[in-house]
């Protein structure tokens, strides 16, 4: 039995829809195991720690200086703003 073109185009179309379909799970499921942590789960740790979450608005000078700063010396931006604040209530 001969198909007709449209057929056979449609055949191949449904082939590499399926393989695509394959390779995006097959992709999803490699890297399971390697994903960050759900949002759930990193707010509950954050919790286990005592963090809690704390924003504010700034001016955005404000914002890109404590940025340059916490790059400059290579320290995260969380642990900057809480010295920062500490020096401030301190002083």
């Amino acid at each position: 039995m001969t198909m007709k073109r449209t057929e056979l185009e449609k055949l191949k179309a449904r082939r590499l829809e399926g393989g695509m379909r394959k390779d995006v799970v097959a992709g999803r499921l490699a890297n399971a195991g390697s994903e960050a942590p759900s949002r759930r789960e990193q707010r509950d740790r954050e919790r286990a720690l005592g963090l809690v979450p704390f924003a504010v608005k700034l001016q955005a000078d404000l914002v890109k200086e404590i940025h340059a700063r916490a790059q400059g010396r290579q320290v995260d931006l969380n642990d900057l703003v809480a010295e920062l604040l500490r020096k401030g209530l301190d002083g």
